[in-house]
């Protein structure tokens, strides 16, 4: 499969001492001791990610299962709904 690009929703917030950085379309995360080592981090979990999926042939796989498709790029799931929920605890 040819090179293509997609954009993916990173979310980082601190935990403890370190920074946590999640793409939750891919369920992929990372950390780092600062927001700038957690990004580097989550970058580089996610092209071994995705050179892996290409090594085994499932990357077209892996992305329909999550919800992406593909035409002429592929496209993440549309978001319908991004908001903040106050629960009870």
């Amino acid at each position: 499969m040819q090179s293509s690009f997609v954009q993916l929703d990173t979310q980082i917030w601190k935990e403890g001492d370190m920074y946590v950085a999640h793409i939750p379309l891919l369920q992929l995360s990372s950390c780092g001791y600062t927001v700038e080592e957690a990004w580097k981090n989550i970058q580089e979990v996610t092209e071994i990610f995705f050179e892996e999926t290409e090594r085994k042939g499932t990357t077209k796989d892996v992305l329909e299962e999550l919800g992406f498709t593909y035409d002429q790029e592929w496209k993440p799931p549309e978001i319908v709904k991004h908001e903040k929920m106050s629960v009870a605890i």
